[in-house]
């Protein structure tokens, strides 16, 4: 049996959505910017995608969702904009953001950094939550922006976006959020939150690679990266992926149609997985599972090498990644992991499992068992395999394995 407990990595393309994109790469492949009907043919279908989208994330009218290509292009796109908005036409030049976001936040973060940007990390509790009152006791006259991711790819931790951006709101400063691991696993309402700039992308709710997207409230000014024609209002200019748009609206619209429904069947299956492999002596999850998002579980297993649990488990044909911050400017797991009062042998032990609306019942069975007997052989063998690895400063260093959104 294969299963696939990566979810959180990217996801597969529902069949339905790869059924709606079909249409639009041989059969009605106009341009939608131009005059003829080959281009208009393509506008009702792209209309209905751009609804979709604005209903899943309950945008207004006066907002704007512009389509990237990734949520990665969207989160540079507000933080260099910002830089160039704010920072350089004014007075404003410190930025807040988190210890634990997602590296295409940290390194434009460190990018911005080198061109004379104060930037502040803030560190996560030890249930891996960023707290507000931290973020409001970091806000100064000078910031500029904040950003926060709404829910973490390693943990699955859901921050207080809410109460964020009514600091944020009070103080007059500009907030993002990369609601990446949020929009299409938990119910994503921009009317009842403040939040300027949302980035998220179609790969992580079973749509397409290479299609993402950026909310803008009120439509607010921000200095486009892409010059060129005037496509999306000249926010982002180049063709439009008709295709890839039309098949995000559809993913979104499948992801958020029945949310509770289909989130409370996903978490019914994460819990009953992670109270089997809660009965191993020795492990622990990470935060609290009422404030995670409903498919993601970071477990360490004392005496367990992630990496070697991984190769374990993908001899089993399961797919699953490791929670180990492999590369010591890799924040994201190592941060994660000693914030909540793990040390650093417990920082290297931990694996995330992330489900989907796809995974079944029989494949939890399935994880359960493989995923006790490897550890059972794991520990028999940890003995030699602690005397091998070569450390330095706590940091494994033979280790390949990277995150990404």
């Amino acid at each position: 049996m294969q299963v696939y407990l990566d979810n959180n990595a990217t996801t597969m393309c529902d069949p339905k959505v790869v059924e709606a994109m079909l249409p639009f790469f041989s059969e009605q492949y106009g341009n939608p910017n131009s005059l003829h009907k080959f281009g208009s043919s393509t506008h009702p279908a792209l209309m209905n995608a751009i609804n979709q989208t604005y209903k899943a994330i309950n945008a207004s009218d006066n907002d704007d969702i512009v389509f990237t290509s990734c949520a990665t292009e969207s989160n540079n796109w507000v933080l260099q904009s910002v830089w160039i908005d704010h920072v350089l036409n004014g007075d404003k030049n410190h930025i807040v953001t988190t210890e634990v976001e997602h590296p295409s936040i940290l390194s434009t973060c460190k990018f911005l950094e080198e061109q004379g940007v104060k930037v502040t990390y803030l560190p996560v509790n030890e249930e891996g939550v960023v707290e507000a009152h931290t973020v409001k006791s970091f806000i100064t006259d000078k910031t500029a922006l904040v950003s926060v991711m709404w829910a973490s790819n390693e943990t699955g931790m859901i921050n207080p976006i809410k109460e964020i951006g009514e600091i944020c709101k009070e103080k007059g400063v500009l907030f993002h959020t990369d609601g990446v691991q949020a929009v299409g696993k938990i119910p994503v309402d921009l009317q009842d939150v403040h939040v300027d700039f949302l980035s998220f992308s179609a790969h992580k709710f079973h749509g397409p690679k290479g299609i993402g997207g950026l909310y803008i409230k009120d439509s607010q000014e921000l200095s486009p990266l892409m010059h060129g024609g005037e496509q999306m209002g000249g926010r982002r200019s180049g063709t439009l992926n008709v295709p890839y748009i039309i098949g995000m609206g559809k993913a979104l619209e499948l992801a958020t149609e029945n949310i509770e429904e289909t989130m409370a069947k996903i978490r019914a299956k994460r819990d009953r997985l992670e109270d089997a492999l809660l009965e191993l002596s020795d492990t622990f999850t990470v935060g609290n599972r009422d404030n995670r998002t409903p498919n993601t579980i970071l477990i360490s297993i004392k005496g367990v090498e992630g990496e070697g649990m991984l190769w374990d488990l993908n001899n089993g044909e399961i797919g699953a990644s490791t929670g180990s911050a492999c590369a010591s400017e890799d924040l994201e797991a190592n941060t994660v992991m000693l914030a909540i009062g793990a040390d650093n042998e417990l920082a290297h032990t931990g694996i995330r499992l992330s489900l989907s609306r796809f995974t079944t019942d029989a494949e939890v069975d399935y994880v359960i068992s493989h995923f006790k007997n490897a550890v059972a052989r794991l520990r028999g063998i940890s003995s030699s395999f602690a005397k091998q690895a070569p450390t330095k400063g706590g940091e494994v260093q033979e280790c390949e394995l990277h995150h990404h959104h």
